[in-house]
C-alpha cells in the first residue's frame, strides 16, 4: 500500500490523498471524529465484502453529505507498491479503484473497467482474504481470535496465510 485516494466517501467530501505508508505496520491515530473509522471503511470498501450488497439507503450512507452539500458519487482508490510482483500485474505500481453512485458500482484496475469477480481473483492471488479481512485489524478482533476454537483458528490462519486458495484448487 503506497497511497489511498478518497473523494465523496463518508466524511471525505473533497479529494483526499493519504500517503506514505510503511510496507510493514501502519497505525492510524487521531482525535474523535477526525475520520479514522471512515478511512478504514474506505479501504475495506475496496478490498473486502463488507460493502458488497448495498441497498439504496446503504449507498446513501456511503456518500458524503453535509449541510448544503450532497455528492452523487464517490470513489476510493488504493495504490499498491507492486515492486515485489505480489499482484499478478506486470507493473511496479497498481491502482485499484471502486466508485459508487446511487445505482451503480464500478471497479477499475489501472483505469480499466473490471468486474468485481476479477478484483476478487486478483486480491485472492495476492493473499488478500475477502472473507476474513485481517489486513485491517478492527477493535475487538484480537480478543475474538483468542477465544476461537482451535479448528476455527487454524482455518482463519490458512485464510490469512493464503494457503486455502491452493487447497480449494
Amino acid at each position: 500500500l503506497s497511497q489511498v485516494v478518497i473523494e465523496g466517501f463518508k466524511s471525505y467530501k473533497d479529494q483526499t490523498i493519504l500517503e506514505p505508508f510503511s510496507n510493514r505496520i501502519n497505525c492510524v491515530v487521531g482525535a474523535n471524529g477526525s475520520g479514522k473509522s471512515n478511512f478504514f471503511h474506505a479501504i475495506r470498501f475496496v478490498l473486502d465484502d463488507l460493502f458488497s450488497s448495498l441497498s439504496t439507503e446503504d449507498r446513501r450512507a456511503l456518500l458524503h453529505e453535509s449541510v448544503g452539500h450532497h455528492v452523487l458519487s464517490a470513489y476510493v482508490e488504493i495504490v499498491f507498491d507492486n515492486s515485489d510482483n505480489r499482484l499478478p500485474v506486470d507493473k511496479a505500481e497498481v491502482r485499484l479503484r471502486r466508485s459508487i453512485g446511487m445505482k451503480k458500482d464500478d471497479y477499475y484496475l489501472d483505469k480499466k473497467h473490471v468486474t468485481k469477480k476479477e478484483v476478487a481473483n486478483l486480491l485472492e492471488t495476492a493473499g488478500f482474504s475477502r472473507a476474513n479481512p485481517y489486513y485491517v485489524v478492527q477493535q475487538g478482533k484480537i480478543a475474538q481470535m483468542a477465544n476461537m476454537k482451535d479448528e476455527q483458528r487454524l482455518e482463519l490462519l490458512k485464510e490469512i496465510g493464503g494457503t486455502r486458495v491452493y487447497e480449494d484448487r
